[in-house]
């Protein structure tokens, strides 16, 4: 399966623009039942289903968010570094909005899914992220830190990523 991330060559701006939408139309309020692509679907289900076989933990809910992310982390192995992974559902936020560090982020897609991948957000090494789109104007934050090895943490993110594309709400 490849990923189209890899071949990114578009940079995301820092700055938010405003998405058109037709005549018309209203958006979906944060309020709104049916603006919550994620009503019923639990991240730390979707984060175990994509780790599965790989010795990670069962993945644990955020303390700072239990309701929208979880995380997990596998434990360093002689040489090899450890892994945190975490996958972070928010509605009502779109998949290009609140970049960290936008100077290392590129657009791409995962699976066909409109995605950025983020490199060093918030210039730290070692960790890579993948916000991908999931509509209505929502996104999956896929998050991964491993040891100071960049290039590592971000082919890593990559292929959780996709496996964590097929688990979301079809777009």
């Amino acid at each position: 399966m490849a990923l189209a991330l890899a071949a990114c060559t578009s940079q995301v701006g820092g700055q938010a623009t405003p998405s058109s939408q037709p005549t018309g139309s209203t958006a979906a309020s944060p309020g709104d039942a049916t603006a919550d692509p994620f009503a019923g679907v639990s991240s730390c289900s979707i984060l175990d289903q994509a780790l599965a076989g790989q010795g990670f933990p069962k993945a644990e809910p955020l303390v700072a968010n239990p309701k929208q992310g979880c995380r997990t982390t596998k434990p360093a192995s002689g040489n090899t570094p450890g892994v945190d992974v975490g996958l972070s559902l928010n509605p009502g936020r779109g998949y290009k909005e609140n970049v960290g560090n936008p100077s290392q982020a590129s657009e791409g897609n995962v699976n066909g899914r409109p995605a950025v991948l983020e490199r060093e957000p918030e210039n730290s090494p070692g960790q890579c992220d993948v916000w991908l789109e999931v509509k209505p104007n929502s996104r999956a934050f896929v998050l991964l830190a491993s040891g100071t090895d960049t290039a590592r943490a971000c082919q890593l993110v990559e292929d959780v990523a996709a496996k964590v594309e097929p688990l979301l709400p079809k777009n």
